[in-house]
């Protein structure tokens, strides 16, 4: 089973600027959506949640029901969903904070940090209930994170600017101790020891529930895979989600087989990071499997076969396929927002399209 949660931002469909308006967007939309709904971290933003699904067709079609649902509430405001990593325009003053005890507790504890921490992600579930075995499957996972984000990338603009970046949402949340990708861990008690150290330090907010790229859960038996820009195109999504199910299901079955997974150093890991986010998906970066300087499409068509036998497994060989060939054919998502930046339209035209694609 899997599940998607996808943020967005909230914007006013004629200054095209991201609106402080989630909290009225929320209660607009909970009697259709219910817990499905919910703020994000700023005003901005709001939140939506698939239920677990068995397949591709079925989370598909949550998905295009969640946005369809969130949408309409969002319209009734008078505004629109937008599925940008950063806003295109507005929200330069300090991200106002949603009304919510942790956001409170990250802006005394971070303070200046979360000034401009307003971003927006998709997480992808999977389930697997062993805490024990999630943590491991972790280590095996950690290497092709960057990868993630270079397929991800949809944060090219922030605030009216081209940062020069794939995924700027990236470089926000790496200046973070608390964020990107988690540590290489022995055992579930040693990824716990960390997680309480680092919450003793005081860069991390709650040990119970840390902010690493991957985490087990706390309240669900599902790891959570959380590196990725939130994406405009819903195929891409699912495309990308059943990606990372074939991901895990490989690494479990590794996990199960004694392989605790590859030690990769945490330096060469982070640089990986940070060239993920500034190149994206035509730029090269560090092969998880070889450990080379590869284009990100090469590194792509080697996780496809890596994980082949779990795609077939699941019927989803065609699905990752056409997600590479559209990859191959207009880009990421950070190259499409950079088309439409020069169709004649600017920054205007960036958004009317992510409003396009959001809407399906």
């Amino acid at each position: 089973m899997v599940g998607v949660e996808e943020e967005f931002f909230l914007v006013h469909p004629g200054s095209r600027s991201v609106e402080a308006a989630g909290a009225g967007v929320v209660a607009r939309a909970s009697p259709a959506m219910g817990n499905f709904v919910s703020g994000e971290f700023t005003r901005y933003q709001i939140e939506t949640k698939t239920p677990p699904c068995s397949g591709a067709g079925e989370l598909r079609s949550e998905l295009v029901r969640m946005r369809a649902d969130a949408s309409t509430a969002a319209r009734v405001e008078g505004l629109r969903l937008c599925a940008s990593g950063t806003p295109v325009i507005g929200g330069g003053g300090p991200a106002v904070a949603g009304d919510h005890p942790r956001y409170r507790a990250a802006v005394d504890q971070y303070r200046s940090m979360l000034d401009d921490f307003a971003v927006s992600a998709f997480h992808t579930h999977v389930h697997l209930p062993d805490r024990e075995v999630a943590v491991l499957v972790s280590n095996h996972l950690r290497p092709w994170l960057p990868l993630l984000v270079a397929m991800s990338a949809n944060s090219p603009f922030h605030q009216g600017q081209d940062t020069g970046y794939a995924s700027w949402r990236s470089v926000i949340r790496g200046r973070f101790p608390c964020l990107g990708p988690p540590p290489y861990a022995e055992s579930l008690d040693d990824y716990e020891r960390l997680a309480r150290a680092m919450q003793e330090s005081e860069a991390m907010l709650d040990a119970g529930l840390p902010y690493w790229d991957i985490r087990p859960n706390p309240r669900l038996p599902t790891l959570e895979i959380r590196c990725m820009d939130v994406l405009a195109d819903v195929d891409d999504t699912v495309a990308l989600t059943v990606l990372i199910r074939a991901l895990v299901v490989t690494a479990a079955e590794r996990v199960e087989s004694g392989d605790p997974g590859p030690r990769m150093n945490s330096e060469l890991l982070h640089a990986a990071y940070w060239r993920a986010a500034r190149d994206g998906w035509p730029g090269s970066g560090v092969d998880a499997l070889s450990g080379q300087i590869l284009p990100a499409a090469v590194q792509a068509r080697r996780l496809v076969d890596y994980v082949r036998p779990a795609l077939e497994e699941h019927g989803d060989v065609e699905e990752a396929g056409s997600y590479l060939r559209r990859l191959a054919e207009r880009g990421s998502g950070a190259e499409r927002q950079r088309a439409s930046a020069v169709s004649g339209r600017g920054l205007i035209g960036v958004v009317d399209d992510l409003l396009r694609l959001t809407a399906g």
